[in-house]
């Protein structure tokens, strides 16, 4: 089995930065990241950025140009950068990875951009 970890959330005022951290342990052989989700209350769970087994990294276009999605393979680990935060980005974090053909997620981090 393959656990995901995430860290780094917390309170922060508008136009901050903040980094997400995903770090899979465990069994990783046929493991692979897929990308970091947020569900804000009320709402759906939404891609936020996505990294695809073959092609480039894609964003949602709310995030477009402030967020950046990175991995660390000698690590297992992988990034979300976040700059210039709004209170709309608040939501539940969340990183994915699939192994094999099964989908594996993390507990979720919470993130609260307010003043």
């Amino acid at each position: 089995q393959v656990q995901l970890v995430e860290s780094g959330g917390g309170l922060v005022q508008p136009g901050r930065s903040l980094r997400l951290s995903c770090a899979a342990s465990g069994s990783t052989l046929g493991f692979s990241f897929k990308g970091w989700y947020r569900q804000a209350p009320g709402k759906q769970r939404e891609l936020v950025a996505g990294m695809p087994s073959l092609g480039s990294t894609n964003y949602a276009d709310s995030v477009k140009g402030r967020f950046t999605i990175s991995m660390d393979n000698a690590k297992n680990t992988m990034y979300l950068q976040m700059n210039s935060l709004k209170p709309e980005d608040t939501a539940v974090y969340y990183c994915k990875g699939t192994k094999w053909q099964y989908d594996v997620w993390g507990q979720g981090t919470q993130v609260t951009v307010s003043s």
